[in-house]
C-alpha cells in the first residue's frame, strides 16, 4: 500500500519477519541510523533491527514505557543525543515501537536540522493507526499530542510477528482504533468485530483487521493531509478520550482503553442530537465482554471539560465533536458548555446503570 501525501510518497508494508530485511524497503544510503525504541520492546526487538546494518553507525535510545515519555524532557534529551551522536541531514531515525515511541520519534524526525527522514516499525496493534498518516507529537500536562507536526515517515514497516508478545491490555487498546475505523467507515465490519474475541483472534484475522483499519485511515488521509475536512472523523471518540487521559494522568488508562470510553460517549450524544438510534448497548456489551474498563465514572465534569477546551480540535473555545448520524456517516457538532455538562452527566448516570 503506498499513502502519497504533499511532501513524499510511502509504503506501508505489512509482513512477518520482515523486521530482519529493512534494507529491501529503504531507498537511500544513510549516513547513520538512530533507533529509538522503549524498555519493553528494546528487551525483544532491538538486536533484530541493529543486525540490519552492520556496517552504519548506529546509535540507539531506550526510553522508559508508557505515555509519560512523550514529554518535553524526553523531547530534549533526544535532541542532545542526536546531536551529540553526530547525526546529520542524511541520517535516519527509526521509531521501533507503539504510538509513545512513534510519535515522539517522529517529532524529533520532524525538528532535528529542520527535518530528517525516519521510518515506523510499529510493534503493537494500535500503533496501525498512529503510525499512517505522518502526525508527530509531545504531550502538554495541559493536553495531550498539543505541539506537534504533520511530518511523514519514508515507510512503514510492520512485522506482523512482533504482535505476539503483547499483552492482553494492548490487544485491547490496539482494537479499540479498528472498531473507531470501523463505525466511521463500515457497518458490515463493524458488526464483525462485535463477534470477534480479541484475545483469541488468529494471525489472519489480525492482519485482516489490521490492513482493514490501514486502509480507512490511509484513505481519509491522503483526501486530507492536515486535518482541514474529513480527517477530523478519525477523532471519533477523541474528543473524551484525551480529556480522560489528561485528568487521570497519561498512563493511567491506555489510549484505546480511553478511546473505547470515548467511542460509547460519541455514541450517546450521537442518538440525542440525531434522535436515531445506534449501537450504544451492543458496543457497552462487547466491551465488557474483552475486558475493557467501562465503569470509570468518578469523573470531575467540569475539569474534563475544562480538558476538551484545550483540544486541538477546540474552535474559539468551542468544544467540536465527531458524531454519527449512523454507522459509516460521521459529521462534527459543535456543543456548548452546558449541555456537554448535561450529557456527561447523563453519560455516567448511564454507564452506573449498565
Amino acid at each position: 500500500m503506498v499513502i502519497h501525501s504533499s511532501s513524499n510518497s510511502y509504503k506501508i508494508i505489512l509482513g512477518e519477519q520482515i523486521r530482519f530485511a529493512l534494507s529491501d524497503f529503504l531507498s537511500k544510503d544513510y549516513s547513520s541510523v538512530f533507533v529509538i525504541t522503549d524498555e519493553k520492546v528494546a528487551a525483544l526487538y532491538l538486536a533484530d533491527i541493529i543486525g540490519n546494518f552492520s556496517s552504519k553507525k548506529v546509535y540507539e535510545s531506550i526510553i522508559p514505557h508508557g505515555e509519560q515519555s512523550k514529554s518535553i524532557e524526553s523531547f530534549y534529551k533526544l535532541q542532545t543525543e542526536a546531536i551529540t551522536n553526530g547525526l546529520d541531514r542524511n541520517s535516519l531515525i527509526i521509531a521501533l515501537g507503539g504510538g509513545v515511541v512513534g510519535d515522539l520519534a517522529g517529532f524529533i524526525a520532524a525538528t532535528f536540522m529542520r527535518g530528517i527522514d525516519y521510518i515506523q516499525i510499529p510493534t503493537t496493534i494500535l500503533a496501525h493507526d498512529s503510525s499512517v498518516g505522518g502526525k508527530v507529537a509531545i504531550n502538554h500536562e495541559l493536553g495531550k499530542n498539543l505541539i506537534g507536526s504533520f511530518y511523514p515517515p519514508v515507510a512503514v514497516i510492520y512485522d506482523i510477528d512482533t504482535l505476539k508478545s503483547l499483552g492482553e491490555r494492548e490487544v485491547r487498546s490496539g482494537y479499540a482504533e479498528i472498531v473507531k475505523e470501523a463505525l466511521i467507515a463500515d457497518e458490515s465490519m463493524f458488526n464483525t468485530l462485535l463477534m470477534t474475541n480479541i484475545c483469541s483472534v488468529s494471525n489472519e484475522q489480525l492482519q485482516e483487521h489490521l490492513a482493514y483499519g490501514i486502509n480507512v485511515k490511509a484513505n481519509i488521509v491522503e483526501a486530507d493531509e492536515k486535518e482541514s475536512g474529513i480527517r477530523k472523523y478519525l477523532n471519533l471518540g477523541h474528543t473524551l478520550a484525551h480529556a480522560l487521559e489528561s485528568e487521570l494522568g497519561y498512563g493511567a488508562l491506555t489510549h484505546g482503553e480511553a478511546v473505547a470510553i470515548g467511542l460509547l460517549f460519541s455514541l450517546h450524544v450521537s442518538e440525542d442530537v440525531f434522535q436515531h438510534p445506534l449501537p450504544f448497548q451492543e458496543l457497552y456489551t462487547w466491551l465488557s465482554d474483552n475486558g475493557y474498563p467501562t465503569s470509570l465514572h468518578a469523573w470531575n465534569v467540569d475539569s474534563l471539560i475544562s480538558k476538551m477546551k484545550s483540544d486541538k480540535k477546540t474552535v474559539n473555545k468551542k468544544i467540536q465533536m465527531v458524531l454519527l448520524k449512523e454507522i459509516g456517516k460521521p459529521t462534527t457538532k459543535e456543543i456548548d458548555d452546558l449541555s456537554m455538562k448535561a450529557y456527561l452527566v447523563s453519560f455516567i448516570r448511564k454507564l452506573v446503570n449498565q
